[in-house]
């Protein structure tokens, strides 16, 4: 079940939600049970046939995280650990790398090695990324002794399960259990609603329009231009923001109906004025994550200037991996790796650049960076980049061609992937102004005040959004 369908809104939501509080009132117990139930039936509605994969890793690392915290021989901790992380990854590194690998070593090796085709199971790097944190809090002492209900609804929590914002045990365990908590609260439930509006229209009225010119851009890179390429690349770019932040918000407004507050993932990131801010701004559950469990492990900033560097490198190479299996994704990580790198070699030299210079820099680099994200091959991603600087020809859209070349009689290129340069154009400053000038909305949920006037507006923005519906479209991130 998505989001952006009418099932999830007209139907699950509100029966999940009107359900939870009915139960609260007899058993709070009773109301949990409900709610990671449903979890599980949302996951399921996708793909039954992956929730018992689900429900097994559950049960293996809840018994592995209770261990942990019951031991006390630190050599038996260590072990279990690693065993549990192992796991983890195995799990993962089977459904989402196994194909991937074979297929490098069959074509470096010349062998044939079979290809199983396997399908990725739904949010599966996302759920053990949660899962991994908790083992290692668990063998640190920094988790309770949560019951299998508390451990399974603090994983299976439906507005952040499938593509989440990344949580931690003690960002929603201590809400479940506050009493205040299980009483319906009406700023909480307009605050909610309001930012799920928000987010739904991020989604089907901006970002699947920008995803229109994308995928038509990245299915025929050959007849790219260099108009078209640009229009392709910020397509994708703009795409991928409203797909990805109007998922987050709605997975926030959402849990705020049941009065969970969830953790920021976005904070404007197009405004930032170098990858390192960036990066502070971008999926910021992830970056939180890598920094608590991959780069402070490997020794941060403490061992050294060229081991600081190396770690870095090495974060972002596994944030590459973890958003896919394709070289285009290791590329991907290695040029935001470079990038911080260079940045902070230019930080801590002294250096600093007007910032309307760097916000432009780290703009064009954030965008470039995206094709190797987005492209099906490498192949395809370096054919984008050659017409993004005019090696495959320029064009210009009709309205120009007629007005200007014809009148010289002068040789022009065709404007290939849309019809309409003039919308398109609109568009793509429409969505710039919004991504790098307009407040975000997390900005705009720390303002909210019920009105009248915010509800005209949420309301036509909902019914938009709600007359959409018929062409529902995944978001972006459940394919990784």
């Amino acid at each position: 079940m998505i989001f952006n369908s009418f099932e999830f809104i007209f139907m699950f939501l509100p029966t999940v939600f009107v359900v939870y509080f009915i139960l609260n009132k007899v058993n709070f117990t009773l109301s949990k049970t409900w709610l990671f139930l449903a979890s599980l039936f949302f996951y399921g509605w996708w793909n039954p046939v992956y929730l018992p994969l689900l429900l097994l890793s559950l049960t293996v690392n809840y018994i592995i995280g209770t261990s942990l915290g019951r031991m006390t021989n630190q050599k038996k901790k260590k072990v279990l650990l690693t065993f549990g992380i192992l796991f983890n990854i195995s799990l993962l590194g089977y459904f989402k790398y196994h194909d991937f690998f074979v297929e490098n070593i069959n074509a470096a090796f010349g062998t044939d090695f079979v290809i199983l085709n396997l399908v990725l199971p739904l949010a599966i790097s996302f759920y053990t990324f949660q899962k991994i944190p908790y083992l290692v809090d668990s063998y640190r002492g920094e988790t309770r002794g949560y019951n299998p209900l508390n451990y399974g609804l603090f994983l299976t929590f439906f507005p952040q399960l499938i593509a989440g914002p990344i949580v931690q045990h003690n960002d929603v365990m201590v809400q479940f259990e506050d009493k205040e908590n299980r009483k319906m609260n009406y700023n909480n439930i307009a605050t909610g609603l309001f930012i799920f509006g928000i987010g739904l229209f991020k989604k089907v009225g901006i970002a699947d329009t920008f995803a229109e010119w994308a995928n038509k851009g990245y299915s025929t890179p050959d007849t790219l231009t260099f108009v078209d390429s640009w229009v392709t690349a910020l397509s994708y770019t703009f795409q991928l923001y409203f797909d990805f932040s109007g998922y987050s918000d709605m997975a926030i407004g959402a849990a705020l109906l049941f009065n969970i507050v969830l953790p920021v993932n976005f904070n404007s990131p197009y405004k930032a004025l170098g990858i390192q801010d960036f990066w502070r701004r971008w999926h910021m559950t992830l970056s939180r994550f890598l920094t608590n469990y991959i780069y402070i492990p490997l020794g941060g900033n403490r061992k050294g200037v060229t081991r600081t560097y190396i770690n870095i490198l090495i974060v972002f190479f596994v944030s590459g991996i973890w958003h896919g299996a394709g070289w285009t994704f290791v590329i991907w990580g290695i040029m935001h790796g470079a990038g911080s790198v260079i940045n902070r070699l230019w930080s801590e030299a002294g250096f600093k650049l007007p910032k309307l210079l760097a916000w432009f820099i780290t703009f064009q680099f954030v965008n470039a960076a995206w094709v190797f994200f987005r492209a099906p091959s490498v192949e395809v991603a370096l054919q984008v980049l050659r017409s993004m600087v005019g090696l495959n020809g320029f064009s210009l859209p009709d309205e120009l061609k007629n007005s200007l070349f014809n009148s010289f009689n002068l040789p022009y290129y065709d404007f290939t992937i849309m019809e309409n340069f003039t919308e398109v154009a609109v568009l793509l400053l429409v969505g710039f102004l919004i991504a790098v000038f307009a407040k975000n909305s997390m900005q705009l949920k720390d303002q909210f005040k019920p009105n009248w006037m915010t509800a005209v507006y949420l309301a036509a923005l909902v019914i938009y959004s709600v007359l959409q519906l018929q062409n529902v479209s995944e978001f972006l991130y459940f394919n990784f």
